[in-house]
């Protein structure tokens, strides 16, 4: 037994990114005893199994999950009510449940009713990721020097809370603790907002290809391979962040539905002003404009949340993850 052994049996539902991950960073950090792990996809079982990403893989989940002190549900947040009705009769009594999606709300919502009496559900975030999926994309190190938001209902259990929250620091994370309906107003503007500006970005250059194709195909126009080949350095962060998963994406903006359009309403408002800067050559409100979010990427940097590659003064950064 590891001296930094906090569970006996962890039980991991889910085996993408996020999932792999805290497997491979509990085993590494000798958290659990043993982990095992859940995918509904057979192929993706196969895959993790073959990484060797768990003490044990599981087609079944009772399988999985019967006996297990700990349960994270590491899928789509869409999926989390399904999973939790799954295996609420398989689950050992004052087992702890929690997850790592995005929008909180609804996830205490969806899973709550299935819990049953003397088990604990204790929500979490970790605000970590890159735009890769699967578990060939899992590592041990996603969570370091990350912050890991845990949104438990106002009658959790505080045993299972610091448990969780010990979980997360153990595998080098910083843990914040936060009401879920905070949590989803602050994700709507800091990670949901920007990968909706991503995917339209990303969108519309395809889009501009296809209309100035179909307007003339002898005059100049610009062509895919013309967008691929001279993306700078902007339009290749918006592409990274727009190859993120589609089906994770389209349940974190259906399920935080208003906390985003409330966000982009603002973003709209903001850029409708900084439209008219442009056409009014309003060179003044465009440079305080700019020195102002360049001191808020600043404070990224100083919070450790720029990803691997950091700057100083004068050296660009390049984040890993979302």
């Amino acid at each position: 037994m590891s001296d930094n052994q906090l569970f006996e049996r962890v039980a991991i539902i889910g085996t993408g990114l996020i999932g792999s991950s805290v497997a491979l960073a509990i085993r590494l950090n000798g958290l659990a005893g043993h982990v095992a792990c859940h995918d509904a996809d057979p192929e993706v079982r196969a895959r993790a199994e073959a990484l060797d990403i768990a003490d044990s893989m599981h087609a079944d989940i009772a399988d999985a999950v019967g006996d297990a002190c700990l349960v994270v549900v590491a899928a789509p947040v869409g999926a989390c009510g399904t999973i939790a009705a799954a295996m609420r009769d398989h689950l050992r009594l004052g087992a702890i449940v929690t997850d790592v999606g995005s929008v909180k709300r609804s996830v205490l919502e969806a899973m709550t009713p299935h819990m049953p009496d003397g088990v604990h559900l204790v929500p979490g975030h970790p605000v970590a990721g890159t735009e890769h999926s699967g578990p060939e994309a899992g590592f041990a190190e996603l969570f370091q020097n990350r912050f890991s938001i845990l949104t438990p209902p106002g009658d959790a259990d505080t045993w299972a809370v610091s448990r969780i929250k010990s979980l997360w620091e153990g595998m080098g994370a910083d843990v914040e603790i936060m009401d879920a309906e905070h949590h989803d107003r602050v994700l709507a503007i800091t990670s949901h907002l920007p990968h909706l500006i991503a995917y339209t970005i990303v969108a519309t250059a395809a889009d501009l290809e296809t209309e100035l194709e179909v307007k003339s195909r002898d005059d100049d126009v610009v062509t895919t391979r013309e967008v691929i080949k001279y993306s700078a350095g902007g339009f290749r962060d918006f592409t990274r962040i727009a190859a993120s998963d589609p089906a994770m994406w389209r349940d974190v903006f259906l399920l935080n539905k208003e906390a985003v359009l409330e966000m982009l309403g603002r973003f709209n408002e903001d850029l409708t002003a900084l439209q008219r800067a442009i056409r009014h050559n309003d060179g003044d409100a465009l440079f305080d404009l700019f020195s102002r979010t360049r001191d808020i990427r600043r404070g990224v940097i100083e919070a450790r949340q720029a990803g691997r590659f950091h700057y100083t003064e004068n050296v660009k950064s390049d984040d890993e993850g979302s």
